[in-house]
């Protein structure tokens, strides 16, 4: 699942380090949910490890997109950013993105429909 951490209008975006075939491309940052893990619970601890900041989730983007050849789904919550600020951990870069720079990173491909689902918010309409 991945988090679409918004702030001040802006979406913060994750360049990837790995694996190979994904590096330099840009997600909403996220993780897998372990065994026994509530979605919300699973997002928030992989901001933690990722990013070293601490989210709430503030609701879920309709749908989800096939991931790791269809084994997994990938789901996005908006979350809002309650701790900390976002550091380089697992990724080389980091970005905050408002509606008109959405295009300007090259998104990995589950991701684009949930950043064009992300532009009427970060105009200011609700979720």
């Amino acid at each position: 699942m991945g988090a679409a951490v918004v702030r001040d209008g802006r979406v913060l975006a994750a360049r990837r380090t790995w694996p190979a075939e994904t590096a330099g491309r840009w997600e909403l940052p996220g993780g897998r949910v372990e065994p026994g893990e509530e979605p919300e619970d699973a997002l928030v601890r992989e901001i933690a490890e990722e990013l070293g900041c601490v989210v709430r989730v503030r609701g879920w983007l309709a749908g989800s997109q096939p991931v790791a050849g269809g084994r997994h789904a990938l789901r996005v919550a908006v979350v809002d950013l309650v701790g900390g600020d976002p550091e380089l951990r697992e990724h080389d870069e980091i970005r905050w993105l408002d509606a008109p720079s959405l295009g300007d990173v090259d998104w990995l491909e589950p991701d684009r429909p949930f950043v064009d689902a992300l532009r009427p918010l970060l105009g200011g309409g609700p979720l």
